[in-house]
């Protein structure tokens, strides 16, 4: 199957900007704790705040996209923001000044999410949605496979120099604001402008609840950085944190674009239940796990349900509205997600000071289990927008 070029510039786009988050993001949680003297609670602030922070930007920028019929502008500036304030984490002296600087990545993130995911739609056919979602995402995760590699590469040459590695992460993400704003296109509209301003309706129902039970699934989701955390406590060496962080990226790279084919034939609420199901074992896993090999499995299996859910969910999102209300209907999606992050995060922070990790893994499956259920009962399946 041949790619579109917008479809792998973008794609391109995010391997490298992945390649510099990926950098600093597996050691954030050890620089968190042990430099900065932060602990779980702070932690879970930090990344609750920088999941949620973009929310309503997200929302915004993709109903500007909508109004203005252009995406690509809003995208530059989202990646060029993120450039610029990320490797500003190597002059962090405490907790809150992680959170200053996490804010202004997802503040990025925020403007350019939802244009993205409408460009991509809009460059792509409504067939191969699944398919080119998947690989965008595989991209981003390669990205991530790439960056923890770099670090463990970059600490065996500037041993404990975590602040010059977060420096030069700025690198890969300069050349990726390069791609995206001398390479990427605004594709040909497929639809009149005339027909686009009058097509915008109210949020289609299905999609309404669709984002409800990904709102509820997201309360159960906390960050990741939090398996890192739970990886150290049953006794993977921080050497090998990356490592493990680049596991998980390999099996989502690998996996996302058989995912969102997948999608494609079976149709986005099956493939999507089945992943959240994975996701509910993997949470019961790490609830019980008590050794490093344990980790390494459980790592490898959380990485299957990212592949088989992320690019599907948001070729659900295309198929469910048309084409001149994409932009906003992505930035409600992310909306969803954002707005359940900070409250994920901060109650699973909580929850594992209060009861420990266990405790706080077991309700995040429960949590996803009844979301899996309610997809099942409640979301119809769609039929194609175009």
């Amino acid at each position: 199957m041949g790619v579109d070029r917008n479809v792998f510039l973008l794609g391109l786009t995010s391997l490298l900007n992945d390649t510099s988050s990926e950098i600093i993001y597996p050691l954030l949680p050890l620089f968190i704790t042990s430099v900065l003297g932060g602990g779980p609670a702070s932690l879970g602030l930090i990344e609750g705040v920088a999941d949620s922070t973009a929310s309503l930007l997200k929302l915004a920028s993709g109903w500007l996209s909508d109004r203005r019929l252009k995406r690509k502008g809003l995208v530059v500036v989202g990646y060029a923001i993120a450039a610029v304030g990320r490797p500003l984490i190597a002059l962090a002296a405490a907790p809150w000044h992680v959170l200053l600087i996490r804010f202004s990545d997802r503040t990025g993130k925020g403007l350019r999410s939802a244009p993205r995911d409408a460009l991509l739609a809009a460059s792509a056919d409504a067939a191969t949605w699944g398919w080119s979602f998947g690989f965008h995402r595989a991209m981003d995760h390669l990205g991530a496979v790439i960056g923890p590699l770099l670090a463990v590469l970059l600490l065996r040459v500037f041993p404990e120099r975590y602040r010059l590695v977060f420096g030069l992460a700025a690198i890969p993400a300069a050349v990726a604001v390069a791609i995206v704003a001398w390479g990427v296109r605004e594709p040909a509209r497929r639809v009149p402008v005339a027909a686009m301003r009058v097509a915008r309706q109210p949020l289609p129902a299905a999609l309404r609840r669709f984002l409800l039970v990904v709102f509820l699934f997201t309360l159960g989701n906390s960050s990741d950085a939090f398996l890192l955390l739970r990886a150290s406590t049953v006794g993977v060496p921080v050497a090998l944190l990356p490592v493990l962080w680049a596991l998980l990226h390999v099996v989502k790279s690998g996996t996302s674009v058989p995912g969102g084919g997948l999608s494609d034939r079976l149709g986005r609420r099956r493939v999507i239940i089945l992943g959240w199901l994975i996701y509910v074992a993997v949470y019961v896993g790490f609830a019980a796990a008590r050794t490093p090999a344990q980790m390494w499995l459980l790592f490898a299996a959380y990485g299957i349900f990212f592949g088989l859910t992320e690019g599907t969910e948001k070729a659900l999102v295309a198929d469910l509205v048309p084409a001149a209300d994409r932009g906003v209907a992505f930035g409600f999606y992310h909306l969803a997600i954002g707005v359940a992050a900070l409250p994920a995060s901060i109650g699973f922070g909580l929850l594992w000071n209060w009861g420990g990790p266990t405790l706080a893994f077991a309700a995040g499956a429960g949590l996803a289990f009844l979301a899996a259920v309610l997809l099942a009962l409640w979301v119809s399946p769609p039929r194609p927008a175009g």
